[in-house]
C-alpha cells in the first residue's frame, strides 16, 4: 500500500523565506500558483513576455516575470509549461539561471523519466502531482477541501526533498484530501496508460463507435447522443462517489444485468491484450519518442486528429444538444 501524508505531516515554515517560481500560467500553473500565494508564500510566475498569460497572471495579483528572472530569484522551480516545450526551455533558460542549491519540481514525471532532462546534481528534484484538473485544484482550495495528490522524490541532495515537496503539496491543498508517495517512474507510466486506455482515449473510442453503431442502425443521432455520450457523465459520477457498488445499486435492474453480461464482451481480451501492446510502448519509451518528435515538427498528426474529430456527427450533434442546456458551463464550446 502507497504510503500517505495528510497535513499534520506537512510544514509550510519549510518554505517560509523562499521564492518559488512557477512556470508558466496554464491550468496547473494559474491554480497552483494561486494557491501557494493564498497560503502566505512568496511566489513568482514566470512567462514569456507579452505572452498571453501575462496579463492574465497580474490581474489574478501575480509577481510576473520573465522566466530567466523569475528563476534566477527562486529557491524552488515549479515547471508547469507542456510537457513537449519543457526541455528546451529548461535548457535555454532554467537550468543557466539556477541558484546553486535550488530546487527543482514537477507535477508530472514525463521529461525526467524519459530522460528529456538531466538536473544537477547539487538539486533537490521532486515531484508533486494533483490528480485534478487544474480549475478542480484552485477551486476545492478556495472551498477549504483540496485534491489528492502524489509526491515523489528523484533527487535528494539536502536530505530534505520530501519535507519540502510535503510542504509544497500543502501550499496548494493537495495534503487536506491526502498526497501518496510514489516514484518518477510510477506517477509517469501510469498516468500515460490512464490517459491513453482507459481517461481520454479508452472512453472518447468507446462513445464515438457506440453512437455511430445507432447512427448506422437507423435510430436519430439525437437518441444516440443520450444514450451513448451524454449519460455517461451520470454513471461516472456515481463511480466517483461510491465504487462501481454504487453505480449497480443506482441504476435499474435491466442495466445492471445487461451491462454485467454485455460489458465483458465488448472490453474483452482482445481488449486487454492492445492494452498491454499500450503498457509496453509507454514502458519501452515507444511512445514517449513518438511524442517528442511530433512535437517537435509542430504536432501535424495531432492537428489533423483534431480536424477530424471536430467534423464526426458525434461532435456536430453533441454541441447541438448542448446549446440547449443553458445550465451547462458556457463558453466551452467556444474555446
Amino acid at each position: 500500500m502507497a504510503k500517505m501524508y495528510y497535513d499534520k505531516d506537512a510544514d509550510l515554515n519549510v518554505l517560509k523565506g523562499k521564492t518559488i517560481a512557477v512556470i508558466g500560467y496554464g491550468s496547473q500553473g494559474h491554480a497552483q500558483a494561486r494557491n501557494l500565494k493564498d497560503s502566505g508564500l512568496n511566489v513568482v510566475v514566470g512567462l514569456r513576455e507579452g505572452g498571453s498569460g501575462w496579463k492574465k497572471a497580474e490581474s489574478d495579483g501575480m509577481k510576473v516575470m520573465k522566466v530567466a528572472d523569475a528563476v534566477k530569484s527562486a529557491d524552488i522551480v515549479q515547471i508547469l509549461v507542456p510537457d513537449e516545450t519543457q526541455s528546451k526551455l529548461y535548457y535555454a533558460e532554467i537550468e543557466p539561471n539556477l541558484k546553486k542549491g535550488a530546487a527543482l519540481c514537477f507535477s508530472h514525471g514525463f521529461n525526467i523519466h524519459y530522460n528529456q532532462i538531466t538536473p544537477r546534481k547539487d538539486m533537490d528534484v521532486f515531484m508533486v502531482a494533483p490528480k485534478s484538473p487544474g480549475h478542480i485544484v484552485r477551486r476545492t482550495y478556495s472551498e477549504g477541501i483540496g485534491v489528492p495528490g502524489l509526491v515523489a522524490i528523484y533527487q535528494n541532495a539536502s536530505g530534505k526533498a520530501l519535507e519540502l515537496g510535503l510542504a509544497y503539496a500543502k501550499g496548494i491543498g493537495c495534503t487536506r484530501a491526502g498526497v501518496y508517495e510514489t516514484t518518477f517512474q510510477e506517477e509517469t507510466e501510469t498516468d500515460l496508460f490512464g490517459e491513453q486506455v482507459d481517461l481520454c482515449g479508452g472512453v472518447s473510442s468507446l462513445m464515438k463507435n457506440a453512437f455511430e453503431v445507432l447512427v448506422e442502425a437507423g435510430y436519430q443521432p439525437e437518441m444516440a447522443y443520450f444514450e451513448t455520450v451524454h449519460e455517461l457523465k451520470l454513471i461516472v459520477d456515481l463511480i466517483h462517489e461510491g465504487g462501481l457498488e454504487r453505480m449497480w445499486f443506482s441504476v435499474s435492474n435491466t442495466a445492471e444485468y445487461g451491462g454485467m453480461t454485455v460489458g465483458p464482451t465488448i472490453i474483452n481480451e482482445e481488449s486487454r491484450e492492445a492494452m498491454y501492446e499500450a503498457l509496453a510502448r509507454i514502458q519501452n519509451g515507444e511512445f514517449a519518442k513518438e511524442f517528442i518528435l511530433e512535437g517537435m515538427i509542430n504536432h501535424p498528426v495531432l492537428k489533423a486528429m483534431e480536424r477530424y474529430e471536430k467534423e464526426l456527427e458525434v461532435e456536430t450533434i453533441g454541441k447541438e444538444i448542448r446549446s440547449k442546456m443553458p445550465w451547462l458551463n458556457k463558453g466551452i464550446d467556444s474555446d
